[in-house]
């Protein structure tokens, strides 16, 4: 157990002034002098955890919760398991350290696993029982699979996923402490959780396919931040929706000149199938309008056009209601996971144009054309009820396809905390 210190001092000697780690004795100390604090602190246990060193003991003073968080995110590292101790002595502070941990393995455990073990319907079990592991009988489910989701309208999920040997799903969960069954909906949550994109017949190349078992990220994320907000006491009901489905080929797979109807009569024309996780959540939040959920939030990896705006360490945010907008950057800078919003206008719907549909799914150009992650979030929108207040999280930074020089490959779970945040207000 290596016991690691605070130093807002340069370090000294052989160490040289500009090093992050230093050593004395038994200990490490880290050196966060100047300025991006929380980010030299990342770094820092990056190093430690490139070192060899699994087991750790945060010591000494200094260590704000902040602070102990930011350790973390750099020190977890795939195929490998850890051992942090908290330096808090406050038990508050230490059961929110906790649970964030908790929500933090669990994201890293669906979206890290190989494609093989995590497909549509085994994402929704795992999330089910997730949750029933943190608030036992106050969840209740619903699961439709395969040719169900057709005769419930679902036509998204279902086209996406009928191509694959493993079947389509949605997942509806309900959080409900009230006991009451007709208590009011506070929120729903809308997820895509496509566990592994081909692209379909619109093929990706190896390059940009090998990482797409993370493609489920977003489901993975609404769920750890319901978890999350429920270990820190939300009491009020929410509902989740996982729509989740793997993206193959084969001679049933759904093809771009296809049009599909979905269940509030608007009619798409397939101009991509790599534009497919917008076409499974325009059913989430089909479903979450018809709960008449008074707010929505969907989280997806959704498009490269936002990784392209706001690199990996934001997150881009749209809503049509600019208030909505500014709590959630808010909330994120306030939980240290970086959002920054992107343009929405109502006039973003009609720049995927169809002669023969409402819409079209993408632009029949590269990468979806100029402006891509606003006119994925446009059409999303027309999915949404007026009546709700609506949040789309494209979630450029929830995944590193490889290591660098703060976060180790794979899942971060940046994301978790800012939805967790906003359910709690």
């Amino acid at each position: 157990m290596l016991t690691v210190l605070l130093s807002a001092e340069p370090s000294q000697g052989v160490w040289g002034e500009k090093a992050l780690v230093s050593y004395q004795q038994e200990s490490a100390v880290l050196h966060y002098q100047g300025d991006f604090v929380l980010r030299r602190i990342q770094q820092a246990a990056r190093q430690l955890s490139a070192q060899g060193v699994s087991q750790v003991s945060l010591s000494g003073e200094g260590w704000s919760y902040e602070r102990q968080w930011a350790f973390y995110c750099g020190f977890v590292a795939p195929r490998k398991s850890v051992e942090v101790q908290w330096a808090s002595q406050d038990e508050d502070e230490l059961e929110l350290l906790n649970a964030r941990r908790r929500s933090a393995e669990w994201v890293r455990q669906v979206v890290n696993a190989t494609p093989e073990d995590m497909y549509p319907e085994k994402l929704a079990q795992d999330a089910v029982a997730f949750l029933e592991g943190v608030a036992g009988d106050k969840i209740t489910h619903d699961v439709l699979v395969g040719d169900a989701l057709l005769s419930e309208g679902w036509v998204g999920t279902h086209s996406v996923g009928r191509a694959s040997s493993r079947p389509p799903v949605m997942l509806t969960l309900d959080y409900n402490p009230t006991g009451d069954a007709d208590a009011p909906i506070h929120a729903c949550l809308v997820g895509k959780g496509i566990t592994f994109d081909s692209g379909g017949y619109s093929i990706k190349p190896s390059a940009g396919m090998v990482a797409m078992k993370c493609d489920m990220g977003g489901a993975a994320t609404v769920t750890a931040a319901l978890a999350y907000a429920i270990e820190q006491g939300l009491n009020k009901r929410v509902k989740l929706v996982l729509c989740c489905a793997e993206n193959m080929i084969a001679g049933n797979a759904y093809k771009l000149g296809d049009i599909l109807t979905y269940k509030n009569g608007l009619t798409v024309e397939i101009f991509n199938t790599d534009a497919e996780g917008r076409l499974v959540l325009a059913d989430g939040l089909l479903k979450a309008s018809e709960m008449k959920a008074p707010l929505i939030i969907d989280a997806a990896t959704l498009t490269g056009a936002a990784m392209m705006a706001v690199g990996t360490d934001y997150n881009a945010i749209f809503s049509m209601q600019p208030e909505l907008l500014r709590k959630a950057q808010q909330l994120s800078e306030l939980v240290n996971e970086p959002a920054w919003p992107l343009p929405l206008e109502k006039w973003h719907q009609n720049n995927c144009p169809s002669d023969y549909a409402d819409t079209g799914n993408s632009r029949a150009v590269k990468g979806g054309g100029m402006g891509g992650a606003s006119n994925a979030a446009a059409f999303l929108s027309r999915f949404v009820s007026d009546d709700s207040c609506w949040v789309h999280f494209d979630l450029a930074s929830c995944f590193r396809d490889g290591a660098d020089a703060r976060w180790a490959a794979g899942a971060t779970g940046l994301g978790v905390a800012n939805i967790a945040a906003l359910l709690l207000q």
